[in-house]
């Protein structure tokens, strides 16, 4: 009986997490371009993906070894890992259509 309610338990997580938008954004220490990304893409994500996004911010001053993990050439540089495919922008987010877009986040009703 145990075993079933962690089953279900499981599958609930595992249902949330599929919702979860996971974004990485690549930056080189705390530039006014670095800044500005962040804070376009958190005003982005919080206008169409409330609640259900995760960002994670690396700084490739800190941890070079990195960029080549998701081949980043440029930075800023935002990576969609989930939901699947995987999709990166480059530039400083300011373009929210194009964002949304190279995103495929709908922003119609």
């Amino acid at each position: 009986m145990k075993a079933v309610s962690e089953k279900k338990g499981e599958k609930a997580k595992n249902d949330s997490t599929e919702e979860i938008w996971k974004l990485t954004l690549y930056v080189a220490g705390q530039t006014p371009k670095s800044i500005t990304a962040f804070t376009n893409l958190k005003k982005i994500c919080e206008e169409h993906l409330a609640g259900k996004y995760r960002i994670e911010v690396i700084d490739l001053l800190r941890n070079p070894q990195l960029a080549k993990k998701d081949q980043i050439i440029a930075i800023p540089t935002l990576v969609r890992k989930l939901p699947e495919p995987l999709k990166k922008i480059i530039g400083d987010l300011a373009n929210t259509e194009r964002v949304l877009v190279g995103l495929d986040i709908s922003s119609g009703p």
